[in-house]
């Protein structure tokens, strides 16, 4: 087989039938948990931005990326559940007084702030 550039760097090939593949292998990347914010926004990703995933994921950055993402989601949707909250009057008090409100009122109020970390964070 001719010497290629990939093979003067020192890259190898295994063969496989007829054919001489490279053996590619990723950077080793620090793997940091991603929870749901995160995975929402890789398949994103995935779906509609598909080469910055490629790139990321080649440079070995996507976990640390996500991993950000997430936490960045995570502070978002925890202040604006909690600033809706107070300005909704939604309380300990209320809690205490009439539970099904309280659960109806916060159903909606982290519904809202769920839309709006999407919008800003994950699908953008």
């Amino acid at each position: 087989m001719a010497k290629t550039i990939f093979g003067e760097m020192g890259g190898t090939y295994t063969q496989v039938g007829d054919y001489f593949l490279p053996d590619l292998i990723l950077p080793e990347e620090e793997t940091k948990p991603v929870g749901v914010w995160g995975q929402r926004h890789r398949r994103y990703l995935k779906e509609h931005k598909r080469a910055t995933y490629i790139t990321l994921l080649t440079r070995g950055k996507l976990n640390s990326y996500l991993a950000d993402i997430d936490e960045q989601a995570e502070d978002m949707f925890s202040r604006l559940v909690k600033q809706m909250a107070e300005r909704e009057g939604v309380t300990e008090q209320l809690k205490a007084d009439n539970q099904m409100k309280w659960v109806a009122q916060m159903n909606n109020i982290r519904s809202k702030a769920a839309e709006i970390v999407n919008h800003n964070i994950i699908f953008n």
